[in-house]
């Protein structure tokens, strides 16, 4: 793809654009030139989000884990774009599910992988015949998780190493028609998530055996402070942004943009250590017992 100057009409689709990154890469997308379809759940959302760009910004109403509402999004934008195709795709959309393995439901864990896996597959499937008329980019929202996994957020990283394997897999495969799927890992980043987050451990900690709730009671407390600790000197979101915008402009884009120094040594250099040794790292890290 060409550089940021010929941005002027390319068209993009963001999924979980109501809010946070996905808001933030919508509305800079936006500002950039670019036609940007920004996948929301609710006309509200959509109104708001309209209120702050150009009339070049479409919301489109996309349940990325509703086969229904994904092919009548992709039928929305291919009358739109026609044989222009899409230029991008950031399958951004996400949640996280928190809690002790053992106390998870397990309808919870499927709805976690639902989003951020399943859905961003499927999303995939959908708009790729588009992608190909333009030779567009597939860039995935990955996390620090996605390389590293922490007590009580299982399932959320299990969801982000999946589409790691996925996103690597993707980018051999498409990589004769010149699409370049790209993985974004921030660490933690200044959004809603986080007050998402704790109501949806709150849900689960109300609904889990008091019995099997009491055992984790103590290493809980102690990663709600950390967490505390993390939301309180969390990355404003301008750098996942950038990052974006590298991944579906530039010449020579990035396959993984590690978007801190920190970020990359977690990511790649404390894999490396003895797994005693890194285990009891984020023990003590987290304060557990």
């Amino acid at each position: 793809m060409s550089p940021m100057s010929s941005a002027v009409c390319r068209a993009v689709l963001i999924t979980g654009a109501s809010t946070g990154i996905g808001e933030a890469c919508a509305l800079e997308l936006d500002r950039l030139g670019f036609r940007v379809f920004a996948g929301v759940r609710s006309e509200a959302a959509g109104q708001a989000l309209q209120a702050k760009a150009s009339p070049r910004l479409s919301p489109i109403m996309i349940d990325v884990t509703d086969s229904e509402s994904i092919a009548a999004a992709a039928e929305t934008v291919r009358n739109a774009v026609g044989e222009s195709g899409l230029a991008g795709l950031v399958n951004n959309a996400g949640v996280a599910i928190p809690g002790p393995i053992e106390a998870l439901p397990i309808a919870a864990l499927r709805n976690q992988l639902e989003v951020n896996v399943i859905g961003a597959v499927a999303v995939t499937q959908a708009f790729l015949p588009l992608i190909r008329k333009a030779q567009g980019r597939i860039v995935n929202m990955s996390s620090l998780n996605g390389a590293l996994s922490s007590p009580f957020l299982g399932a959320y990283s299990a969801s982000k190493f999946a589409l790691e394997g996925v996103s690597d897999a993707l980018r051999l495969e498409l990589s004769r028609w010149n699409i370049h799927v790209a993985l974004v890992e921030p660490g933690p980043i200044d959004t809603p998530i986080w007050k998402k987050t704790s109501a949806t451990a709150d849900r689960i900690s109300a609904t889990a055996s008091p019995e099997v709730m009491l055992l984790y009671e103590k290493d809980i407390a102690a990663m709600n402070q950390a967490i505390s600790k993390l939301v309180q000197n969390a990355s404003p979101v301008d750098p996942v942004v950038q990052a974006v915008v590298h991944a579906l402009t530039s010449r020579r884009p990035k396959v993984r943009y590690f978007l801190t120094w920190g970020v990359r040594f977690m990511s790649k250099g404390f894999r490396m250590a003895p797994e005693r040794l890194h285990d009891w790292i984020i023990r003590k890290t987290l304060g557990l017992s």
